[in-house]
């Protein structure tokens, strides 16, 4: 890699850095290809990325972001994984390290916080952002709902009073 490749490189990496809300740091070390590229097509279904870059030139491009507090972490074969959703990446790192022992969590950032490998864990476990939409529509309709069944209530019961004078008139009449 020549110098000017470097510099996009450190330059794309800090770019990310800046505007992404989580980075998780993992070694990959013993990751066949096979599995390499199911994690980053999972990663990418979830809308999060996966990068192996040099440690050397990640903590070059860390200086002046907020995820600064990673820089420990990058010993080794490490792999970045991040999203602006900021869940999506430690979720999907969590359950593919929980299918494959290979993937080792170290620990990640979000934001200014520093993340051990328990805390990025217990962030795999809140809900998604796109889960927290679906919830909340369905709070907003839920009420609709109940709306249109007490509306409609009256008129049911209404109805059921009706057709049991009707029942009961027709076994009078039998009788």
């Amino acid at each position: 890699m020549d110098r000017a490749a470097k510099a996009d490189l450190v330059a794309t990496l800090n770019g990310v850095f800046s505007t992404t809300s989580l980075v998780v740091v993992a070694h990959y070390k013993g990751l066949t290809v096979a599995d390499m590229q199911k994690l980053r097509a999972q990663m990418k279904q979830a809308g999060a990325t996966v990068k192996v870059a040099k440690n050397r030139l990640a903590n070059i491009a860390l200086d002046g972001t907020d995820v600064a507090s990673i820089k420990p972490l990058l010993k080794g074969p490490t792999l970045l994984a991040y999203s602006s959703d900021p869940v999506a990446a430690a979720k999907v790192a969590v359950d593919f390290a929980k299918a494959n022992d290979k993937l080792v969590i170290l620990g990640g950032a979000m934001g200014a916080t520093a993340l051990n490998p328990d805390g990025v864990k217990a962030l795999a476990t809140l809900p998604s952002l796109d889960e927290l939409r679906a919830k909340i529509v369905g709070l907003v309709q839920a009420p609709a709902t109940k709306i249109a069944q007490v509306v409609n209530a009256p008129a049911a019961k209404l109805a059921r009073v009706f057709g049991a004078y009707a029942d009961s008139a027709k076994t009078d009449e039998a009788a």
